[in-house]
């Protein structure tokens, strides 16, 4: 049998209730004293997680009421994620999940292999507080294991926002937050993740080990070696999708 228009409606609007459902979970988060960075936060936790998808539009309306915020506070927030280059704004068209160009992938990496090697060659001596970032390169094991490429991804981000903590700025961590967070938006597009990220997370556990030793000239070496491959397979793999999507 055909599937008739008002099907697909149903069946989208089934889809779109499952999602707002899911989001009105996070209200809990807002606690008595709601702001528009809080909702920040939450969006920009799901837009990362890939919860809203790049070139996706956000409806004031339906997120507003799921968060039980105004809708005063979710334009700031908004706003604040719009100049974090995470959402953009189009005249007469609302508020979308921003798509990057190639040239933003590029320059993420860049910005990347200046912050995360310094965080490493400036660290100090040993030993490190390494058990969050331990706890990141096993959940990214543990997600292979299940083949939960999203999962891996997720733990794949951790790990470098831990390994950015071990600097103990938080103007750093609050940089990286905001930079990875946008790298999701391009791994959010790629159709293939397991061939994306299961090669890195060997060499996730190489640079724990190498901090685990106290060897931190290895670590750092390491890391730039991964920054770098990184940085060549996602581009071209951006570039691509980008390419057969125009």
């Amino acid at each position: 049998m055909a599937t008739t228009e008002p099907d697909i409606q149903r069946t989208a609007g089934a889809a779109a209730s499952d999602t707002l459902g899911e989001l009105a979970a996070d209200r809990a988060l807002l606690g008595r004293t709601s702001t528009a960075e809080r909702v920040a936060d939450i969006l920009r936790t799901r837009i990362a997680e890939g919860f809203f998808r790049p070139g996706e539009r956000l409806s004031e309306e339906n997120i507003g009421k799921a968060l039980g915020v105004s809708r005063n506070t979710l334009r700031e927030a908004f706003r604040l994620l719009t100049h974090e280059r995470l959402l953009v704004h189009r005249l007469n068209r609302g508020v979308f999940v921003r798509m990057l160009a190639v040239q933003d992938v590029i320059d993420i990496y860049r910005t990347r292999q200046l912050v995360e090697c310094a965080v490493l060659h400036d660290l100090g001596d040993p030993p490190y507080t390494l058990d969050l970032l331990d706890e990141a390169v096993g959940g990214g094991e543990r997600s292979a294991r299940e083949r939960d490429w999203r999962g891996v991804s997720t733990a794949n981000i951790h790990f470098h926002r831990e390994l950015v903590a071990l600097a103990g700025s938080a103007r750093t961590d609050e940089l990286m937050r905001s930079v990875l967070a946008e790298l999701r938006l391009a791994f959010h597009v790629v159709a293939d993740p397991q061939a994306l990220h299961q090669p890195f997370l060997v060499r996730n556990r190489g640079i724990l080990e190498a901090l685990r030793s106290g060897d931190r000239t290895e670590a750092e070496r390491l890391l730039a070696e991964y920054l770098a491959d990184s940085r060549t397979t996602v581009v071209e793999t951006y570039a691509r999708v980008v390419a057969e999507e125009r």
